[in-house]
Parts: structure tokens; sequence; C-alpha cells
């Protein structure tokens, strides 16, 4: 049950969410559950379920948005909703937006490093099939994405950047794939990501591949989370726009350190068959974007019902993210479409990024119909969100038990994660998942009963519950002589993704730190020397990191 302006009935979602947790939660237990084939069927290409073919999304005119002029001299500048209008009216054609894209791949991947599988020819011969013009029906017609290598992408290698799926070309996609190539986007590649989805891209031996586009100079500064591809190839300018998964931070932390909007959708509300696992219940696929639009053409296109995922189905119908996406005037006046509480926690603004915060909380302010409200953390937030949070290790190990058995040695550096898994106890399991809906109590109670939205400094207790948030950059800050980005956290109730995108787009309404792109990296002796030297993980800092 929606109201007057679309929201869905905050009672509603509450309950079905917490209904759907709990069966996932048994499903999961009862090894009732998988997300394609299971870590062994996909390996060894035993059978396999080809996803039934989903409706083709319904977009409103408000995808379609008229280019900036600085845009358009330079097409990999150009967001999904300005290019789909350049496309729609011949403008420009698929083919010339993959060859610019495929240009600034030749003269900086080298650099960048961004791309497990770069799909050439391919993605020429599709969008050589594509007409463009009146035959562009979606936003994203003739758009060319970048995949997280864990997604199945038929004929295409999916390494999962592990050495267990280093042979393995799926016979489908993954239905998120499926969804975003039946509205007409393009895939360029492959992505690189952490082995498994557990650290930071890295080979499965440890050696670090990714760099962040704002310091391509600098592989030491962490892209934060295993979709740094993905992150990499949208903010350096390599691809349109990306998709990657997160389990405990790698959309949001990969989006905040480059620039990017992200957005992790609540449980359920993007099918997860298809897409090599990681935990059961935590697993989040979701787009990173460049602006609040953008997440939601990518969201519109990938969201809804899959008969093959249990977890999509009974849900409240998607609401109309792009409609949420399309900033507001009132009066003259950047707004929001009705009246919106964010909670500002204890502390927001502390820490290194505090005067950046501040004046984040007083942009917000100015949009009408915003209104901040200090909210409290929910009682023993801290022993609920930190001791608890290692409860989802089993769920990663038990799926590859298997090639435990087998090889350790398939597990590379990330070993220590998937060891750890195999020794917590069943009754600390137990304890954990108890702590976790008693976190989700406390969270619907403190924060969503006094506000709409609330701001975080941490993605964990989102990640915890499968609530959706969002990322979007707020400034930037000095890191060796180089502008790197800085975002905020925004969380939302069960299917709020709707209310978390009408904040991005009114606060990208009055500012233009999402228009900002890095600089093209540069050869310099520094450059030189890291590419002769890279720089590799020990167990350690894996394991470390994968917590």
């Amino acid at each position: 049950m929606r109201d007057e302006n679309g929201y869905l009935d905050k009672g509603l979602a509450r309950r079905t969410f917490l209904a759907r947790s709990l069966a996932v939660t048994a499903a999961a237990s009862a090894g009732q559950l998988a997300w394609g084939p299971t870590a062994a069927e996909a390996a060894t290409s035993v059978k396999y379920r080809t996803p039934r073919s989903a409706p083709l999304a319904t977009f409103r005119a408000d995808a379609w948005v008229a280019p900036r002029p600085e845009a358009l001299a330079d097409p990999t500048e150009l967001t999904i909703a300005e290019a789909a209008y350049q496309i729609k009216n011949g403008k420009l054609t698929p083919v010339g937006l993959v060859e610019a894209y495929l240009a600034r791949i030749n003269a900086f991947e080298s650099v960048y490093k961004a791309f497990n599988t770069l799909r050439t020819d391919h993605v020429l011969a599709e969008a050589r099939a594509l007409t463009g013009g009146a035959s562009a029906k979606t936003p994203l017609y003739g758009i060319p994405l970048a995949i997280k290598d864990n997604y199945f992408t038929k004929g295409t290698l999916t390494t999962a950047n592990s050495y267990i799926f280093a042979d393995f070309v799926p016979p489908f996609d993954a239905t998120a794939v499926a969804r975003l190539k039946l509205a007409g986007g393009l895939v360029l590649g492959k992505m690189q990501m952490g082995p498994l989805a557990t650290t930071r891209a890295t080979t499965p031996n440890g050696t670090v591949t990714t760099v962040n586009a704002w310091t391509p100079n600098d592989p030491s500064y962490d892209p934060a989370g295993s979709s740094t591809g993905s992150a990499t190839a949208t903010a350096g300018r390599l691809a349109t726009s990306s998709i990657g998964t997160q389990t405990g931070g790698s959309i949001i932390g990969p989006s905040q350190q480059q620039g990017l909007t992200g957005l992790k959708p609540t449980m359920g509300r993007i099918s997860l068959y298809g897409i090599v696992p990681l935990t059961y219940t935590r697993d989040h696929p979701g787009p990173l974007a460049r602006d609040a639009k953008d997440a939601a053409i990518m969201l519109t296109a990938m969201a809804g019902e899959d008969p093959n995922d249990f977890r999509t189905q009974g849900l409240p119908d998607p609401p109309d993210y792009i409609r949420a996406a399309t900033p507001v005037v009132t009066g003259g006046k950047p707004a929001i479409r009705s009246r919106t509480k964010i909670g500002v926690i204890p502390n927001y603004v502390s820490g290194a990024d505090a005067a950046l915060r501040g004046q984040f909380l007083d942009t917000l302010s100015s949009i009408h119909k915003v209104d901040l409200v200090e909210v409290p953390l929910p009682a023993e937030w801290s022993l609920l969100t930190d001791t608890f949070n290692a409860v989802r290790l089993p769920e990663r190990s038990e799926p590859f038990k298997q090639f435990l058995k087998k090889d350790l040695k398939q597990f590379g550096v990330s070993l220590g994660s998937w060891m750890q898994g195999l020794f917590l106890s069943g009754d600390e399991w137990i304890t954990g998942q108890r702590a976790k809906y008693e976190l989700l109590e406390r969270v619907m109670d403190t924060f969503f009963d006094k506000c709409d939205v609330v701001l975080q400094t941490s993605v964990v207790p989102f990640d915890i519950l499968g609530l959706p948030e969002i990322t979007f950059p707020i400034g930037f800050v000095n890191r060796n002589g180089l502008p790197t980005p800085r975002g905020c956290i925004l969380g939302g109730s069960p299917y709020a993704e709707d209310r978390l995108l009408e904040v991005a787009a009114a606060y990208q309404q009055v500012t233009d730190f999402h228009l900002r792109r890095p600089a093209n990296p540069v050869s310099s002796p520094v450059a030189r020397a890291a590419v002769a030297a890279p720089l590799r993980l020990t167990p350690e800092q894996a394991t470390a990191l994968s917590e």
C-alpha cells in the first residue's frame, strides 16, 4: 500500500521485510537456498537453470536528459541519461559511444587495471546491431556497462578473480545482467574484484591490480571494497556505469572513495541468481553510477521478481525510481516531493571529515521540505554491530566446503577468512542470528519511528540487516596534492530506495561534486615504478580487509 506520494506504508514494509529475513535465514540453514549453481556445479559445469525472461522495464520520459553543454565534446563524459538523450535523438550512435570508451580504455587501462576481461570485438558487433534513434525504447539502449566478474555473463570468462573459477565460462547470464541486456545495455567487459569478493581488487595471490581513479599513481590508496574495478571504470570514464555486489560494504565503500552514487538496495529487490555467492543472507547486487538519475535507471532495469530467487518473490512492487531521482523545484527553490526527516546520529559531525559533514548538513537543511532531526543510536549499538558481524563467515565457507577439503591453495591470499568460517561454532551462529533480529527491531524503533532516512558513518549495520543504503559525494580532501572524494552514507527503511534517491537527487541539484571527474593518468617515474614493483597483500592484510 502506497500513499498519494507513492511511499510504501512503513508498517507493511516492516512486516514484509521481517518475515522475508526470517525465511531467508531459515532457508540458508536448511540448505535450500542458492543464487544459481552451487560453487561446485559452477566450477565443473554440471547443470543449470536458465533464468526466465523478465518483462522489459518501463521508463518514464524523465529518464532522458538533455546533456550539459560541457559534456558534449566527449561522449565518455555523458551520464546514462544524457547519452540516452543523444542516442534517441540521433546525435550519437551506440557504435560511436562504444568506440569512445574503447579509445579511453586503450589509452589508460594499463594504469587503471580495471578490467579482467575486455569484450572489444563482441561489444562492437553488438553495438552495430543497434540502430539507435526511435528504436531506443529505454535509456540503457546502446549504453556501455562494466560488470563485476562474479556476475555470470553468457559466453564470457567469469572468474570472480579466483583460482576456483579460473576457466569458467557461464552458459547463461545472471538475472541482473540479463535484464540490463534486455534493456539494450552493452557489456564492455568483466571487472577486476577481490578474490571471491573478499578484499580490494587483487589477483588470487594478493597482487593489487586496480587503482583508485583519483590517485592512479598511488596503488596503496585503498579503493575500499571488492567492487573496485566497477568503481574505477565508472569514475575513470572507462564505462558509462557499472554494477557490483555488497556483503560488507563493496558497493558503498568504492563509490565513496571514487566520487560515485552507489546504491545497495533492500535484500531481495534485485535477484542474486547467477552471481557467485559470498554469503546467502547478506549478498546484495546494485549499481555504481555517476549520479542519482543513473542509479535510478540501473535499478529500474535490474529490480523485480525472479522465479529463480525466492528472496525476490512476494515483495512490494518497485516504486518509480526515475520519478524519485528527478529533481523538484517548489516556488523557485530546490525541494523534495514530500517533507522528509533526515536522522542525524550522535557525533556525526566529528573526526577527520567534520568540516565536510558540517557543510553537507547545512546544504541539506537549505533544501525545501527537508528536516534534520537528531536521533540516538539504538541501545548496545557497538555490541550488536561489531561483535556479531562475524556470523556471516560460516555462510561464506559452507558453499565452498568441497574446495576447502580438496585444496586450500585454491583460496589464495584470502584463505584466512574462509578458515575462520569453519571454526565458528553453531551456538555462536545462532546467537548472532538472534542479535541480528534484535538489532533490526531496535533500528526500526529508534531510527525509522522518528525519521524517513538516517545518516550513518559505517556501512556495517545496514549490511547486516539487508536494509537499503546510498552514498554520494559531498566534497573533497587533499591527498598528496590530489583531490580525493568523500561521500555520505544514508540508510533507509525496507524497500525505501526511492526516499534515498530523492535525497541524493535534491542534494545533487544544488551541488556539483558528482560532476567532477579525476584527471587523466600521466606517465611518470613514480607510476612506472608502481607498475614495475606492484603492491601485494599479505594473508594477514587480506583477512583483515575481508572482516
